[in-house]
């Protein structure tokens, strides 16, 4: 008798507690799918060269929401690379985490390589916990020369994709016109979880950089030039080597 009685019991205090998680997990993707209309993302670049930096500013709602992580995916064209030496010795400085999709190479122009993905995690401040602010260097790549008269080239860099997760917010389905997407969890790449991609975003678009590029014209008169002073110098010091009977 008592053992019924008592097994009643647990299952209505199990029903309870599944209910109530419901209710509060219902409630929290409530408050976060309202909290999703005053999010933004923005994109500018500073400085000059080849050498530039990317500063990325993230507008949340002002109501502070707990328990929510921002994620930026950055697709970068062949254009651009990253540095993951710099990234290395800037990490124990930066307030975000940055994880590459794909190795990268520094060497290689831009017509011989691909576009690459990063996944980039700020880390929310206490003091403006609605405002985000995440600068990363990056460096232009050397083009093909061009044969019709080009000096420069343009690389577009387009802004990046905003996504947000929230452990107290477990139902996705109901977040139009936002998708869920599966992103890494943690810059440590070891899973994915589904994130909240952001759509919409005020302030989404593009932001044009000009690159030099060399004249394909003149690569024969340089050739031949960087030739015929080569052959001059050798004979010239064959000479002197000569006279002085240097061995």
């Amino acid at each position: 008798m008592y053992f019924v009685l008592f097994s009643v019991l647990a299952c209505l205090l199990t029903c309870h507690c599944v209910v109530e998680n419901g209710e509060k997990d219902e409630n929290h993707c409530g408050f976060l799918k309202q909290w999703l209309e005053y999010t933004s993302v923005s994109v500018e670049i500073s400085n000059k060269g080849f050498h530039r930096e990317v500063v990325n500013t993230v507008e949340l709602s002002p109501d502070v929401l707990s328990g929510v992580r921002v994620l930026l995916v950055h697709r970068w064209p062949n254009g651009i690379y990253i540095d993951p030496y710099q990234l290395a010795s800037l990490r124990d400085h930066s307030d975000w985490q940055i994880l590459l999709d794909s190795a990268i190479d520094l060497e290689v122009p831009a017509h011989k390589t691909s576009g690459f993905v990063t996944y980039l995690y700020p880390t929310l401040d206490e003091q403006t916990p609605n405002l985000l602010k995440v600068t990363i260097p990056i460096h232009g790549r050397y083009h093909e020369p061009s044969f019709v008269g080009k000096t420069s080239t343009s690389v577009e860099i387009q802004t990046p994709e905003l996504l947000l997760r929230s452990k107290k917010c477990t139902q996705l389905n109901n977040f139009e016109p936002h998708t869920v997407v599966d992103a890494p969890c943690t810059v440590d790449n070891s899973s994915t979880c589904p994130w909240i991609k952001i759509q919409h975003q005020q302030g989404r678009g593009h932001v044009s950089l000009q690159f030099p590029v060399g004249d394909g014209s003149l690569m024969k008169p340089v050739c031949g030039g960087t030739l015929l002073v080569t052959m001059i110098c050798c004979a010239a010091l064959s000479k002197l080597m000569w006279k002085h009977q240097i061995v």
